[in-house]
C-alpha cells in the first residue's frame, strides 16, 4: 500500500511539473508574440510577431487622402501623394502587445482578444500647409479680416438681396487644425460645418439697421403672380417688383409715415403698359407663312388681343398689396381666338390677293382652296390688307353701296363692310380679273366653296389678307 501511494505521488508530481513546464513554455512563447485568439483589424495574430502582423495590416490598409467639404457642398480632395503621406502600425502594435500579459495566456483561451488599431502616420507638413493655402474656400476666407466683412443690400437680376458677410464665417485656422487632425487619424472626409468651423460675427448698430431695412425690402418683394399670355408666361416676382420701390436721390429706400417702403408712383401702370405693348396684337405687323411658300408681312387689321389696361392695373395693385401667389389670365377688351404673340393659331382663312386665291385651314390642315375676285384696283377699290376676323354670319343678304344693291346667299363680314360672299353674277374667278373688273372691296367666292366655308368657319375665325 505504501508503495502504491509513493508511486501515485511520484506520478502526480511528474504531471504537475509537466503542466508547469507547458504553462511556462507557452508564456515564454507568447512573450514575443500575440496571445491566443488575438485579432487586430480582422487579421489573425496568434503567435505572430509585431513585424509579421504589421506587414499584413499595412497591406490591408487603404488610404487615398481626405475630402474636405464646406457648408455649400464644395469639396476638395487632398491626396496622399500631395503631402507624402506614410503610415505604419508598429508603434500601435507594440503598445497593444505590452497590454497583453504572456503569463495570463490561459485567459485568452476563454474569450480571445480583438481590437481595431489606427496606424501612426507621417507626412510632409510644409507640403500640407501649401495645399491648405490653395483650397478655394479656405484661401478666399483667409484673405479677409473680420472688420472687412459687411452687411449690405444689393440689387441683382433676381431683385434686391441681402449680402451678409458676417454670418457663417469660416474660422480658417480652426478648420486647418481639424483637417490636419483628421489626416493624422486617417479620416477619409471632413465636413467643416459639422465640425463647428462656421461662426456668426457680431454686428454694429449700422449693420443692425441694415437688417431692419432688409426685412421691409424682403416683405415688399414677396410677390409671385404668373401672367398667362397664351403659350408664354410672365412672372411678377422679386425681379420685377424690386423696381417698384421708390428710391431717394441718395440711393436710399423711401418710407412712408408708418415706416413702410413706398410704392413708386405709376410703377404698376408702367408694368401693365409694357406688358400690353408687348402682347397686344390688334393692328400689329405680323410675319405670316403664305401657302405660296413665302413669308409675307401683314400689317393692320382688326383681329387680335387688346388687354384691358385699367382692369389689370386694378387687379395687379390689389394682388400685390395682398401678397398673392397665383396664376392669372388678363382681362381683354378684345380677345382673339388665341392669346400670346402667335394669336392666329392653326385654324384660319387665308386671302392671297396677289394670287387671287383663298384657303381655309383647320388645325393646320388645308380644307378649302379656291380662286376668288377681290377689289377693283383700277378703280381704287382695293381690298385692304390686314389680319381681320369673321365677326358675323348671315344668309340671304342684300349688300348695298353707292350705285348698287346685290343679293348674296352667304355673307361673312371680316372688316367693316368688307366681307366674304358668293357672287352669282360671276362665272370666272382668279387671274387678273380683280385689276379691271374686281369687286367693290369684298372677296367674291364661287358658290360651292362659299357653301363649304360658311358651314365650317365659325365667328371669330382669323382672316389673313395680303397681296
Amino acid at each position: 500500500m505504501k508503495t502504491f501511494i509513493k508511486h501515485l505521488v511520484i506520478i502526480l508530481c511528474i504531471i504537475l511539473v509537466s503542466l508547469m513546464g507547458t504553462y511556462i513554455g507557452l508564456a515564454i512563447y507568447y512573450h514575443n508574440a500575440f496571445a491566443y485568439g488575438t485579432w487586430i483589424n480582422d487579421v489573425y495574430c496568434t503567435g505572430r510577431s509585431i513585424q509579421e502582423v504589421n506587414a499584413d495590416l499595412v497591406q490591408n490598409f487603404a488610404y487615398e487622402g481626405i475630402t474636405v467639404y464646406d457648408k455649400d457642398g464644395n469639396s476638395y480632395l487632398i491626396t496622399t501623394e500631395q503631402i507624402n503621406y506614410q503610415f505604419d502600425f508598429v508603434t500601435a502594435l507594440e503598445i497593444y502587445q505590452k497590454r497583453q500579459n504572456p503569463w495570463m495566456w490561459i485567459e485568452s483561451l476563454k474569450q480571445g482578444d480583438s481590437a481595431k488599431l489606427t496606424p501612426v502616420v507621417s507626412y510632409d507638413r510644409q507640403a500640407l500647409d501649401a495645399v491648405l493655402e490653395i483650397i478655394p474656400f479656405l484661401s478666399v476666407e483667409s484673405g479677409r479680416s473680420d472688420e472687412e466683412r459687411e452687411v449690405s443690400i444689393i440689387k441683382t437680376n433676381h431683385g434686391y438681396e441681402l449680402l451678409n458677410e458676417r454670418m457663417n464665417v469660416l474660422q480658417v485656422d480652426e478648420a486647418k487644425a481639424l483637417i490636419i487632425k483628421a489626416i493624422e487619424e486617417s479620416e477619409s472626409e471632413i465636413y467643416l460645418e459639422d465640425e463647428g468651423c462656421y461662426q456668426d460675427l457680431s454686428l454694429t448698430a449700422q449693420m443692425q439697421e441694415t437688417l431692419e431695412i432688409w426685412e421691409k425690402v424682403e416683405q415688399f418683394q414677396q410677390c409671385d403672380i404668373v401672367y398667362v399670355m397664351g403659350n408664354e408666361k410672365v412672372t411678377v416676382d422679386s425681379s420685377v417688383v424690386c423696381d417698384w420701390i421708390e428710391i431717394a436721390e441718395d440711393g436710399s429706400f423711401v418710407t412712408d409715415e408708418d415706416g413702410n417702403l413706398k410704392l413708386r408712383e405709376n410703377a404698376i401702370e408702367e408694368f401693365i403698359d409694357a406688358l400690353a405693348d408687348e402682347y397686344d396684337t390688334v393692328g400689329i405687323s405680323r410675319q405670316f407663312r403664305a401657302t405660296r411658300g413665302t413669308i409675307v408681312t401683314v400689317e393692320g387689321g382688326i383681329y387680335g388681343n387688346k388687354m384691358d389696361r385699367a382692369a389689370e392695373v386694378e387687379y395687379l395693385t390689389t394682388a400685390f398689396q395682398e401678397k398673392r401667389q397665383e396664376v392669372h389670365e388678363p382681362v381683354y377688351t378684345q380677345k382673339a381666338w388665341a392669346q400670346g404673340r402667335n394669336d392666329i393659331g392653326n385654324t384660319y382663312i387665308e386671302v392671297d390677293m396677289g394670287e387671287q386665291m383663298m384657303y381655309y385651314y383647320v388645325d393646320g390642315v388645308q380644307k378649302i382652296a379656291t380662286p376668288i375676285v377681290t377689289g377693283n384696283t383700277s378703280r381704287k377699290m382695293d381690298t385692304p390688307s390686314g389680319v381681320n376676323y369673321v365677326y358675323l354670319k348671315q344668309t340671304d343678304r342684300i349688300l348695298r353701296g353707292e350705285g348698287y344693291a346685290s343679293h348674296v346667299d352667304f355673307w361673312m363680314p371680316v372688316k367693316g363692310n368688307i366681307g366674304i360672299h358668293d357672287a352669282s353674277w360671276r362665272s370666272k374667278y382668279g387671274g387678273t380679273i380683280y385689276q379691271t373688273n374686281g369687286s367693290h372691296g369684298c372677296i367674291n367666292t364661287p358658290r360651292d366653296a362659299m357653301v363649304e366655308l360658311y358651314e365650317s368657319a365659325e365667328v371669330g375665325t382669323p382672316v389673313v389678307m395680303f397681296y
